[in-house]
C-alpha cells in the first residue's frame, strides 16, 4: 500500500497497450490534475486499467473513441473509462462483475476481467465499480476514497 498518482497508472496502462491502439483508436484524456495522490495498491489498480481499457478497445472493434476521465467525487475520486462502441451485442450483462460472465463472443474472453476489476476495487480498495451503457456510450466508474478506513490502513 502506497500512495499514487492514479494518472501515473494510466499512463503507464496506455504505454502498455499502444499496440492495440495504433490502429484507428482516438484517445481522449479529460484528468482532473488537482486531485491528490490516493492510498493504495498500485500493482493491483493498474491491473484494472488494463482491463477496463482492453474491454473499451474490444469494443470499439479497434477504431471508435476512448475517453478516461479522473475527478473528485466528493470524498472519493472517480476514474471513468468510456467508449463509443456500437454495444448492441455486448452490453454489460446482468451480473457482468460476476466470474466467468462475458459478452464477448466464443473464444474472446474468459469472463474474469471484471470479476478480478471488482474485486480489487471493491474488497481490496473499499471503493466503487460500477457501469452504465447504451449503444455508443459504455462507462465504467471506479470510485475510490481519498482516506482508507483506518481498520484497513493498519493491515
Amino acid at each position: 500500500m502506497e500512495k499514487i498518482d492514479i494518472h501515473d497508472g494510466l499512463e503507464s496502462t496506455l504505454v502498455i497497450l499502444h499496440h492495440r491502439l495504433k490502429g484507428g483508436i482516438e484517445v481522449v484524456r479529460d484528468y482532473d490534475r488537482s486531485l491528490p495522490k490516493v492510498q493504495a495498491y498500485g500493482g493491483e489498480l493498474n491491473q484494472v486499467w488494463i482491463n477496463l481499457i482492453d474491454n473499451a478497445i474490444d469494443a470499439t472493434d479497434g477504431k471508435g473513441t476512448l475517453t478516461i476521465r479522473t475527478a473528485r467525487d466528493a470524498d472519493r475520486v472517480l476514474v471513468e473509462i468510456g467508449d463509443d462502441g456500437p454495444h448492441p451485442y455486448r452490453a454489460p450483462a446482468p451480473g457482468c462483475f460476476e466470474p466467468f460472465v462475458t459478452t464477448k463472443d466464443v473464444g474472446k474472453g474468459t469472463g474474469l476481467g471484471l470479476d478480478i476489476s471488482y474485486r480489487i476495487i471493491v474488497r481490496r480498495h473499499h471503493g466503487d465499480l460500477s457501469v452504465t451503457s447504451s449503444p455508443g456510450d459504455t462507462r465504467f466508474q471506479v470510485r475510490l476514497p481519498l482516506r482508507l478506513p483506518t481498520t484497513t490502513a493498519k493491515k
